[in-house]
């Protein structure tokens, strides 16, 4: 091959280069994050009971869903909180899911059997739900009211069995 075939495949291999680059850029910049007012992204998720739970089909008036991970320490260090608010809350027309995007298994099952806990849990390692919110920091949760909106959005580590949390998701139903 000659000096000009080889700089026009290299012109080419560029040019193709940065059209990728450039594909991923506005993939990356339409991503949605949702906001407080927005319509709750719809997902499905079987619980580790056995329930199939969705953003349209909770049970509930009201659903406070939690992305969590059992590597991320603030969201360790606010489990126990969340879980005994679920468990104070249970029959007023609350549900609590806390959706792990734990890849490794055994050390979700571990968690859970050492913390025993008394909301909905599951677990999502493809990460496809947390991203559809656009949740990449943990933990992060969302409040979602019966018509489907998000009605409130926390990030980072909650004191959710204080009662003016208690009191302010009570005045959400």
């Amino acid at each position: 091959m000659d000096d000009s075939k080889t700089q026009q495949a290299l012109r080419i291999a560029i040019l193709a280069l940065l059209a990728v680059l450039v594909g991923v850029l506005v993939t990356t910049l339409h991503e949605r994050i949702v906001v407080v007012g927005d319509s709750a992204p719809d997902f499905s998720i079987t619980t580790d009971s056995g329930r199939t739970m969705s953003a349209a089909n909770f049970g509930g008036k009201l659903l406070i869903l939690n992305f969590w991970a059992t590597w991320c320490p603030p969201c360790v260090d606010e489990f126990p909180s969340l879980n005994r608010m679920a468990a104070g809350l249970a029959g007023s027309g609350v549900v609590v899911l806390a959706v792990s995007v734990d890849k490794d298994e055994k050390a979700y099952r571990t968690f859970l059997e050492r913390n025993r806990p008394s909301m909905l849990t599951a677990r999502d390692p493809q990460v496809k739900i947390s991203a559809d919110y656009g949740t990449f920091r943990y933990p992060e949760t969302y409040i979602i009211d019966s018509q489907g909106k998000v009605v409130r959005k926390y990030i980072n580590s909650q004191p959710w069995d204080d009662e003016r949390m208690i009191n302010d998701i009570r005045s959400l139903l």
